[in-house]
């Protein structure tokens, strides 16, 4: 044998990742998109800017421990509705991938929405897809240093601006604003604005698609959620079929309704081709659909080629978009929604806790009454100090007293008040070894809040 014949044959499982070059197209679904994107983008960039009842409308003030609303102040105390809040939102997801497919993805997830941002303005200072596909491979020349500088300026300028919009929602905007202007920036403001930057750069300037094919989580077990009365992106292979171009399909007897231009693969932004049949791939954002409409138009056919549709559609089958799944999707989903509601329209403003005194069950005042000491936490979740009285029922007569000869407590908005509390009994009335009461706090104000809380009442039985 010779040396070529005994060489081993290297073989590589992994390929090249190759560059996807999207090309612009117009339709019903890419205004749609167009749409939602400046409707989220406005939401992100402009709700750090507005007021709301003096102060920032939507604030995330982790230093102090509470969050800002639109009016409404939640305090960790209340880390129920940012449950709620997440389970609504899984359930969300849910329902509308059972019925539609990856609508989020397509039209709603963060990483569709800046992805898209940044192609236009690779669009705008680099050309069409051809013109793109054409700078890349030159060679480095005067224009092409000209285009791709011109690019990463506001890609870059982009990014700190989305990161400072991000710190903006932690800090007070108008804050940090000043302190980037002074050179002011805080260590944690620093590091979390140019973190922020630096991933809204990577993730929707240079991975892209990666992220959807390779990260993205959502794409592995979309298919759990999927059965075969779901909407989905497909091609129609029994119209379509056998594809045909030129002078073969001039030729052809019964050619299918695709001529083959490939623009549905050109204009998605995964670089997947749809005609192959559902890919977990595609995030649902209809480009071929908008693309493969207008050929159909340009070339006298039917539109629908590609379109949203089922699988038993596909087949000849019933479709049924109302059924069991989405029904039960809908109806936890409406359940929790309105306990949310309900949850946040009811929500006190008073947060409470009681703690019985360890060292001792009771004392005896004198011959005829005995008393309990508990510690009493009172937490002011309103947006004003706040003056507030105590009472306890569950026994005939009870007295409570507050401790340091105090008449009554008083809470700053956010303040935790810790106060020993005294509730006297008569030996006569409490003459069991343990009793049950309730002891209840009351806002002094307009609002009139109360929470209440039971503890236990340890009786003279002697």
């Amino acid at each position: 044998m010779t040396d070529q014949e005994t060489k081993p044959i290297e073989l590589s499982l992994y390929k090249a990742h190759e560059k996807i070059y999207p090309r612009e197209i117009k339709g019903r679904f890419q205004y749609k998109r167009k749409l939602a994107v400046l409707v989220l983008l406005g939401l992100f960039y402009i709700l750090p800017w507005i007021s709301w009842e003096g102060q920032q409308a939507i604030l995330f003030d982790l230093p102090h421990r509470r969050f800002h609303i639109f009016g409404l102040t939640l305090w960790p105390q209340d880390f129920i509705f940012l449950a709620l809040m997440l389970i609504i939102a899984a359930f969300s997801l849910f329902f509308f991938t059972a019925l539609a497919g990856r609508l989020w993805c397509g039209f709603a997830c963060p990483q569709t929405v800046w992805t898209e941002v940044f192609i236009w303005m690779e669009q705008l200072t680099e050309g069409n897809r051809n013109k793109r596909m054409k700078l890349d491979k030159a060679p480095w020349s005067t224009e092409k240093v000209l285009r791709k500088t011109s690019k990463q300026f506001l890609w870059i300028t982009f990014a700190l601006w989305t990161g400072f919009t991000f710190v903006g929602f932690f800090t007070p905007i108008k804050e940090l604003a000043a302190h980037v202007w002074s050179w002011q920036l805080g260590p944690w403001e620093t590091f979390w604005l140019f973190f922020y930057s630096l991933a809204t750069y990577g993730n929707a300037g240079f991975l892209r698609e990666q992220v959807c094919l390779y990260m993205c989580p959502y794409a592995r077990f979309q298919s759990a959620m999927f059965d075969k009365e779901t909407l989905i992106i497909s091609y129609d292979g029994q119209r379509g079929e056998p594809r045909m171009r030129g002078k073969k399909r001039r030729e052809a007897e019964a050619p299918g309704d695709c001529i083959d231009c490939t623009l549905c693969v050109q204009v998605c932004p995964t670089g997947i081709d749809i005609r192959d049949g559902l890919q977990y791939e595609c995030i649902g954002c209809a480009a071929c659909i908008d693309a493969c409409d207008e050929v159909m138009e340009k070339s006298g056919m039917p539109k629908g080629l590609i379109k949203y549709t089922t699988e038993n559609a596909l087949n000849g089958k019933p479709t049924h978009i109302i059924r069991p799944r989405t029904l039960v999707y809908f109806t936890i989903l409406m359940l929790l929604v309105s306990s949310f509601g309900i949850a946040l329209l009811s929500r006190s403003s008073i947060d409470m806790n009681v703690i019985h005194d360890r060292n001792s069950f009771y004392r005896v005042v004198n011959a005829q009454t005995i008393e309990n000491v508990y510690t009493l936490k009172v937490m002011n979740k309103g947006k004003t100090t706040t003056g507030y009285k105590l009472s306890a029922t569950g026994l005939e007569g009870l007295e409570v007293l507050l401790g340091m000869n105090e008449t009554e407590i008083v809470a700053e908005p956010g303040q935790l008040v810790e106060v020993p509390i005294k509730i006297r009994a008569a030996k006569a009335v409490a003459n069991k070894k343990i009793h049950t009461i309730e002891v209840t706090v009351t806002a002094l104000d307009e609002t009139g809040d109360a929470a209440s809380e039971t503890v236990k009442y340890f009786g003279y039985n002697k």
